[in-house]
């Protein structure tokens, strides 16, 4: 069986996140959740918090592992042996920009393959950035996040202080 790589910025790790990972961790004999330092986007949340909060999320999965990367995506999955880089899709709107990437990937590595995911329907509407700017305002985002998460947002966020 394949190695594969989940890639993502997981600014915070979402429902939607864990359900992809776990229905690929029935794929693949092993699953590299690869947080990307990616400064460009500006986190909230440190890489070492970022991966921190992923690993106590999916701790329950035996065969898949955390780790932060900086860099090109394709390169760490070149230097790691890892044989197929997993993407999800929430809309047709992702794919666009998706296809793009996995042919620039394929151009740069022409041994690791690109595989599409898409969530189960109830995350499909599910991002980090929607849940980071609910949880500013105090919204209930608990059907979004894991419970660890939910705590780190509200510490973050503090109760009465929309930002």
């Amino acid at each position: 069986m394949a190695i594969a790589m989940y890639p993502g910025t997981f600014d915070p790790i979402t429902l939607g996140h864990i359900d992809l990972v776990q229905r690929a961790s029935r794929l693949f004999e092993r699953v590299i959740v690869a947080v990307a330092a990616n400064p460009g986007k500006r986190p909230m949340f440190k890489l070492d918090e970022r991966v921190r909060l992923a690993s106590e999320s999916l701790a329950h999965l035996d065969n898949v592992s955390v780790v932060g990367f900086g860099g090109l995506t394709v390169s760490y999955a070149q230097d790691n042996g890892v044989d197929v880089i997993l993407r999800g899709l929430r809309a047709v709107s992702d794919f666009e920009y998706e296809f793009q990437l996995a042919g620039m990937n394929r151009h740069l590595a022409d041994k690791v393959e690109t595989m599409f995911l898409t969530p189960s329907e109830k995350y499909t509407y599910v991002s980090s950035t929607l849940v980071r700017e609910i949880a500013a305002y105090q919204g209930d985002i608990t059907s979004f996040v894991p419970d660890n998460v939910e705590a780190e947002l509200r510490r973050r966020f503090g109760e009465g202080k929309a930002k």
